[in-house]
C-alpha cells in the first residue's frame, strides 16, 4: 500500500486565506452574498462554474496542471450541484495566477463561481495553489490555498482543491478526498470469483487487498480508515477477519468459537471493539468483541435473526435488523444492549441500517412489490423517503459528509451483473461510479488524513 503523500496538515495558507471565506450553510449565506447552493431542495438549478485550465508555473508541471483541473472540474460536476462552463466559452485567458479578473467577461457567460490556479514543480513535489471568486459580488471566496504533495499525489491535490471549492459554496464538509473499499467480482453468475479491492472514491487507484481464492463479503472501513473487516470463507464457512491496509496480512477476528458462521461486522465509532453476527442452532444474534482479543458481549438475546448492526455517531445507539415480529424490520437500541425499539412502520421488509456520520438518518434497504430500494428515514423511523428503486438495490454506505450514498445495484436475468451507484439524499444525481468491472458492497472510508 502506496505511503499517502499528502495531510491535511500540509495545506498552507495564503494570506488570511479561511478568514474571510463565507463558510456558512448554503441557506445562510441568502443575507450575506448571492454565490449559495441550498443542497435541502429536492431540486435545484446546478450552479455554473468556469475552470480555466490552470497554469503550469514550469515546463516540468503541465502535464499535471492540465490533470488537476479534469479533477476538480469532474468533481464538482459529479456531485449534480455544479455545471461547467466550457472552454470554449471563456472570453477572459488566465495567463497568470495574480493577474486582475476580468469580471464582466465572466459575467457575460454566466459564470457565478471562477476557479483560477497554477502548479509548479519542484525537486519531484508539486505546488498547487488556488484561488475561488464569487463573480457577481466580484469577490474572492477567501484568498487561496496552496496544497503541496509528492508528484503522483496530483489526484490527491485535485481532490483537496475540489473539497475546499464545495465546501465554502454549500457549507457543508467535501467527501472528494476519500476511498471506498469494495468486492470486485467476476466470472459467470453461478460461479463468481470475489477480491476485496480499494479505489478513489471515483474509482481511479484500483487496489486489490485480496485474491480470489476464497469467497469475501461485505469489506467495511475502521474510523480511521487504516484497517478493515469483512467476512471470508476461507475455512470453509462464513468467519469475520480483520486487515490492517498497509500490510495487508488479514487475522480471524478473536474469541469466536470454532464451528459458529460469524458475518456482518462492523467497527464501533471509536475502532478499538467490532460488532458482528453469530449464528448458534439456526439463530443469529450480535455480539461484541474488542479488536484486541478477550471474551465476546453478547448484544441481543432472542429466537430470530439479528445481523447487521451499525452504530451512532456518538457511539450510544445500535441499529440493526431483525425478524422478531415475523418480518424483517429495523431497530434501535442502546449500545450495550437493552429492550430494542422498531423503527420502521411501513410495507415491506427492511435491512441493511446504516447510521448517518451526520447523526441524523439511517439509510437502509427495503423490498416491497418485487421491487427493491434504498431508503432514508430518521432516527426515530419517520420521514421515511425511498431514493431510488430498481430489481435489486441494496447495501448503502454514507459519504463521510452524510449527504451521498453508494450502493450496490444488480441487473435482473441469468447475465444480471452487480455495479456500484451513488445517489444523494434528496435522491437526485443518480449514477453509476467508475469500477474495473463487476463491484459490490461498497464502504465508504472517512475523509482521508
Amino acid at each position: 500500500m502506496p505511503t499517502p503523500i499528502l495531510t491535511r496538515r500540509s495545506l498552507i495558507l495564503t494570506g488570511s486565506a479561511l478568514a474571510a471565506s463565507p463558510l456558512l450553510p448554503a441557506r445562510a449565506r441568502a443575507q450575506t452574498g448571492p454565490l449559495r447552493i441550498e443542497i435541502t431542495e429536492g431540486v435545484i438549478e446546478p450552479l455554473p462554474f468556469a475552470i480555466p485550465s490552470f497554469i503550469a508555473r514550469n515546463g516540468a508541471a503541465a502535464d499535471a496542471a492540465a490533470d488537476i483541473t479534469r479533477v476538480i472540474a469532474a468533481d464538482l460536476r459529479g456531485t449534480g450541484l455544479f455545471r461547467q462552463i466550457p472552454d470554449t466559452a471563456h472570453i477572459s485567458t488566465v495567463t497568470s495566477f495574480d493577474a486582475p479578473i476580468l469580471y464582466p467577461d465572466w459575467q457575460a457567460i454566466n459564470a457565478q463561481a471562477l476557479i483560477v490556479g497554477e502548479v509548479e514543480e519542484q525537486g519531484g513535489r508539486l505546488i498547487v495553489r488556488f484561488r475561488l471568486f464569487d463573480v457577481f459580488s466580484q469577490q474572492p471566496l477567501g484568498e487561496g490555498l496552496q496544497f503541496v504533495g509528492a508528484r503522483d499525489g496530483w489526484r490527491r491535490m485535485a481532490h483537496n482543491v475540489a473539497d475546499q471549492v464545495y465546501e465554502r459554496i454549500t457549507g457543508e464538509t467535501g467527501y472528494f478526498d476519500t476511498r471506498v473499499v469494495f468486492v470486485h467480482e467476476e466470472g459467470p453468475k453461478n460461479a463468481r470469483l470475489k477480491r476485496i479491492a480499494l479505489m478513489d472514491y471515483d474509482g481511479a487507484n484500483v487496489q486489490f487487498l485480496t485474491d480470489s481464492r476464497n469467497l469475501v463479503l461485505a469489506p467495511r472501513f475502521s474510523p480511521t480508515g487504516d484497517r478493515i473487516i469483512y467476512t471470508s470463507y476461507e475455512s470453509g464457512q462464513p468467519r469475520v477477519y480483520l486487515m490492517d491496509i498497509a500490510n495487508l496480512q488479514p487475522r480471524p477476528l478473536e474469541a469466536v468459537s470454532a464451528g459458529n458462521m460469524t458475518f456482518s461486522p462492523r467497527f464501533t465509532p471509536d475502532g478499538g471493539s467490532v460488532v458482528f453476527s453469530m449464528e448458534q442452532g439456526g439463530n443469529s444474534d450480535i455480539y461484541r468483541v474488542s479488536v484486541g482479543g478477550g471474551s465476546r458481549t453478547q448484544l441481543t438475546n432472542a429466537p430470530s435473526i439479528e445481523t447487521a448492526p451499525s452504530f451512532s455517531p456518538d457511539g450510544s445507539q445500535m441499529v440493526f435488523e431483525s425478524d422478531r415480529t415475523g418480518g424483517q424490520q429495523i431497530y434501535v437500541m442502546p449500545a450495550g444492549g437493552g429492550e430494542p425499539a422498531r423503527i420502521s412502520r411501513g410495507t415491506g421488509r427492511y435491512g441493511t441500517p446504516v447510521w448517518s456520520p451526520r447523526g441524523d438518518y439511517i439509510a437502509f434497504t427495503k423490498q416491497e412489490a418485487g421491487r427493491f430500494h434504498i431508503g432514508v428515514m430518521r432516527t426515530n423511523g419517520s420521514e421515511e423517503r425511498l431514493l431510488t428503486a430498481s430489481f435489486l438495490d441494496e447495501g448503502p454506505t454514507w459519504a463521510p459528509n452524510g449527504r451521498v450514498l453508494m450502493f450496490t445495484r444488480e441487473t435482473a436475468g441469468a447475465d444480471g451483473a452487480p455495479a456500484v451507484y451513488s445517489v444523494d439524499i434528496s435522491g437526485r444525481n443518480l449514477q453509476r461510479v467508475a469500477t474495473p468491472g463487476m463491484a459490490s458492497d461498497p464502504s465508504w472510508s472517512p475523509r482521508l488524513p
